[in-house]
């Protein structure tokens, strides 16, 4: 018989004769004594203080700390048992299929040595051997954000049953465009928030909070998502390198994605998002690839190893950033790989019990090359027998895809950062829209992709032909038909365009691009007043948009216009003096509205536009000839 001591030899025993017995000895001896070194301070507080007091502090989720001699020492048995098993620290991807930042798996010599010291009575050794105690930030990681967005409304989490998932709707409400370096999710309460997504809501497709574990925003420029922004108690506050900053513009919305779980008594749960600011703009143009194939998902009840796939070819050379499997409680056995044009293959990760509850992002230590032609894999299996511990139904049932937490999903999200100087997103997204189409002929998402960038493009005759595609499979969806009702505005369909922004409008009453639209649309048409309408209801949401105040004024001033064509001389002169509130330095504009109120007999208000308007341009002739007329007309 033999057993293994902690250097990985083999000591024999009741072989080899005095020889061997004497070597035994020895070795049995070497194993004691190397036990007997093992301590809390020099061995295993540098282990605990990486790997497990991040969450395992006042403060955090962890049930109980994990902060000093006496906090290990009387847990150790309960640290030893889920170590050994890997259900803690939480760390999913396999060892030696991708290198990542962050890593938190401890090794099997971290295991056999915590194992060791606690079997020989859990030595503290010298606190002169501890490596220095870990340092946390209270509060904001990163100092004081810029903005701090808190959801309007709590959530109210019973206290038992199923996990739930809850997207707060959080306004920014910027005057004016800005560059995102790092997000932090204050999760409002730590006992009851597993973890969190944040989606960036250009058109404010979402209107209330709801509930749900995925959603899909659609927007109706190209603007491809291109961050991660994911958060999970104890992970450090991702601060994105000079050049990879994101942009939020007014108008846009974030949609926090919570993930929250029971605890046995009522919780309320009121998230706040807060948002660091750069100078720097984003110069790099990374984006979020994603391969998945939840329309092949329809998984029979017990079924053990249900597998699915996906193939996408890469069209240019690009660099891996980071990596995002997604499944839900079926998942089991995750893998992602690419294979190299000369046939290498490239392991991105593989995970061989996946656990949803611990699902994160992933990071690479270095960013993986794939040249062009390289061919990423996905290849998901799932697990729907009565022996998966985490199957929701008991007995299994018949699953299918879906974005609820009782359907299926398979996902394997990429940030990629195509190399080069100019910016590749467009040719990376029509290619990952065509494999989509190959899959799912006729298909929404694919179709109206492929329309947007083509209306990107300025092409309004093949992005009308998607769009009226993508139309007729989902025709209440806001964000396609303020799309269309764009591309059909290029191509001067006014009227048809002006209806298709009502119908987003009905769909999403909150959609500020549609209303800028329309207004657009009423204003070709010369319906001012509906026009003017639209314009403040853009500002009343955003009041810098510059755009919408330019094109405001214009609609007053033409409107104003008309009203004194039509003799409507009171009329006139309040459209022409609303239309200065956005065009103050208009020389002419003060000019024609000093003119009607002369003509209206309030030469005293004249005056001022007149002089007004030489101030701004001396060589304004009539300016000059009116002034001199109210002044003489108040002279009598």
């Amino acid at each position: 018989m033999s057993r293994a001591c902690h250097n990985g030899f083999m000591c024999g025993i009741g072989a080899g004769g005095a020889c061997g017995r004497l070597a035994a000895l020895a070795a049995v001896v070497a194993c004691s004594l190397h036990a007997a070194e093992i301590t809390f301070y020099r061995n295993i507080a540098p282990v605990v203080y990486h790997s497990c007091a991040p969450c395992h502090r006042p403060g955090e989720p962890g049930p109980f700390p994990l902060l000093t001699y006496t906090d290990v020492r009387k847990r150790g048995g309960q640290i030893v048992s889920v170590i050994k098993r890997r259900y803690m620290p939480p760390w999913l991807p396999e060892a030696g299929y991708g290198e990542f930042q962050e890593e938190r798996r401890l090794t099997d010599e971290q295991i056999r040595t915590i194992e060791e010291w606690v079997r020989a009575g859990a030595p503290a050794g010298s606190p002169q051997d501890a490596p220095p105690a870990p340092e946390f930030v209270p509060g904001w990681q990163l100092g004081e954000p810029d903005l701090v967005l808190q959801a309007a409304s709590p959530y109210r989490l019973r206290p038992d049953g199923p996990d739930q998932y809850w997207n707060f709707v959080l306004p920014m409400k910027l005057a004016r465009t800005r560059w995102v370096k790092a997000i932090e999710v204050r999760p409002g309460n730590l006992r009851a928030v597993h973890h969190a997504n944040v989606l960036v809501d250009r058109s404010r497709s979402v209107q209330a909070d709801f509930a749900g574990m995925d959603l899909t925003i659609e927007s109706d420029t190209f603007d491809p998502d291109s961050h991660f922004l994911f958060w999970k108690p104890g992970g450090a506050t991702w601060v994105e390198p000079d050049g990879m900053a994101w942009r939020a513009d007014p108008g846009t919305d974030l949609v926090l994605n919570v993930h929250m779980q029971t605890t046995g008594k009522p919780e309320t749960v009121q998230p706040s998002v807060g948002i660091y600011f750069t100078d720097h703009p984003g110069t790099k143009y990374p984006m979020l690839v994603q391969l998945e194939h939840d329309g092949a998902l329809d998984i029979p009840a017990g079924d053990a190893d249900f597998a699915v796939g996906d193939d996408f070819v890469v069209p240019m050379d690009l660099d891996v950033l980071a990596v995002y499997p997604h499944a839900h409680y079926l998942g089991h056995l995750l893998e992602g790989y690419a294979t190299l044009p000369d046939g290498k293959p490239q392991w991105l990760i593989r995970i061989p019990d996946w656990d949803p509850n611990w699902q994160a992002v992933y990071r690479y230590r270095d960013p993986v090359f794939l040249p062009k032609g390289t061919v990423i894999s996905m290849r998901y299996h799932y697990d729907n027998s009565a022996a998966n511990p985490r199957n929701p139904n008991q007995p299994p049932k018949r699953v299918r895809g879906g974005n609820q937490a009782t359907d299926e999903m398979a996902h394997l999200w990429l940030q990629v950062l195509p190399r080069g100087d100019r910016d590749r997103r467009m040719d990376l997204q029509e290619a990952i829209m065509r494999h989509r189409l190959e899959k799912y002929p006729g298909e929404f998402t694919a179709q109206f992709n492929l329309g947007a960038l083509a209306l990107a493009r300025g092409d309004q005759a093949e992005a009308v032909t998607y769009l009226r595609a993508a139309v007729a499979e989902r025709p209440d969806h806001a964000v396609a038909l303020n799309t269309l009702g764009a591309a059909l505005l290029g191509q001067s369909h006014t009227g048809e365009a002006a209806g298709l922004f009502a119908r987003a409008l009905a769909a999403n009453p909150r959609y500020t691009n549609a209303h800028y639209n329309l207004a657009n649309a009423l204003a070709l048409e010369q319906h001012w007043r509906q026009a003017a309408e639209e314009f403040r209801t853009v500002l009343a949401e955003s009041p810098g948009d510059a755009g919408a105040r330019q094109h405001l004024g214009e609609v007053l001033r033409l409107w104003g216009d008309e009203s004194l064509g039509a003799g409507r001389l009171e009329e006139a002169a309040a459209h022409l003096r609303e239309s200065l509130d956005f065009r103050q330095d208009d020389a002419v504009l003060h000019s024609d509205l000093g003119a009607v109120l002369a003509r209206l007999g309030r030469f005293r208000d004249a005056v001022p536009e007149f002089e007004t308007a030489l101030r701004l341009d001396p060589t304004l002739e009539t300016a000059r000839h009116n002034l001199q007329a109210a002044r003489a007309r108040l002279e009598r």
